[in-house]
């Protein structure tokens, strides 16, 4: 039977409902006036032009093909970043969760400490040391190794080493936090039955650690699509990516109408990401909720 709606248990349930409700009330508030509002301001804005309404924007996206060029430049890079950031990050993380406190709590300080710097610090930073007369090419030239300053920078070069610097460690702490959760027994029962060190590996711990990959992998992946800073100052104007897209698009032609549109196509874009890595990987576990 259906309990009464006067039964003291459901009264109790529904009291704590909205105890909950209410303690969420404050949060709530904020995310509609800081995230749900100008997002459905950016939707509105996206379909107007000269005060009615109109899809010309999304038209223009699809028949443009310079748009087409730079998403397909921005998920290049953000694809190449990804899969570096995956090559560094994922030893990083190994040697960290396998080693002594004090020295994982040292390898993971080094990891964190570029944080205590701005992006736009890091960024002209690595123009200076990339640029012709640079600190890498004054080494190279000196020892010999080239004749000719190397192209490092105003290129797509310079774009994807010093995104795959500043989001590195968007890589190696989710890993890090996946890997510290896999017990020791486990690698070492594999090892007790025989296995080499590189099946247990491939077939235990690599298993085992897929949703701090996975969790990397779709953090770093997302931030580089919006990335704004760092191409603009070491892509020289050849490596044009969304973000600068949007920017010239209010700048330079004050069409905030199409800037809109290019962003929500791009929110998609970022939604399209999350789906595709829930379908391999749990969203909740992508997050960390188990």
């Amino acid at each position: 039977m259906p309990a009464s709606p006067s039964d003291p248990s459901v009264v109790h349930k529904r009291q704590e409902q909205r105890l909950v409700l209410l303690l969420l009330a404050p949060s709530l508030a904020v995310v509609g006036c800081l995230l749900i509002v100008p997002l459905c301001w950016l939707v509105w804005q996206s379909v107007r032009q000269d005060g009615a309404f109109t899809l010309a924007h999304y038209a223009r996206f699809f028949s443009d093909a310079v748009y087409w060029t730079t998403f397909l430049q921005t998920f290049r890079i953000a694809f190449i970043v990804t899969a570096v950031t995956v090559l560094l990050g994922y030893p990083i993380a190994y040697v960290a969760a396998g080693a002594s406190r004090r020295w994982s709590i040292f390898i993971l300080a080094m990891v964190i400490l570029p944080f205590w710097t701005s992006v736009l610090v890091r960024a002209y930073a690595w123009l200076i040391l990339l640029q012709r007369r640079g600190l890498v090419n004054s080494v190279l030239t000196d020892f010999g190794l080239i004749q000719n300053p190397l192209a490092l920078v105003n290129n797509e070069l310079g774009t994807v080493i010093a995104t795959v610097h500043i989001l590195l460690p968007f890589m190696v702490l989710p890993l890090y936090a996946t890997m510290q959760k896999i017990p020791a027994e486990l690698t070492m029962a594999g090892a007790s039955l025989g296995g080499t060190p590189f099946y247990v590996f491939t077939r235990v711990f690599l298993p085992l650690s897929l949703p701090g990959v996975v969790a990397g992998m779709v953090l770093v992946f997302v931030l580089t699509l919006g990335f704004y800073i760092t191409p603009e100052l070491l892509g020289g104007g050849r490596t044009y990516m969304v973000s600068m897209l949007v920017s010239r698009n209010i700048e330079v032609y004050n069409e905030w109408g199409a800037a809109s549109s290019i962003s929500i196509v791009l929110l998609a874009c970022v939604f399209l990401v999350f789906r595709l890595a829930s379908l391999i990987i749990p969203f909740e576990r992508i997050m960390g909720a188990r």
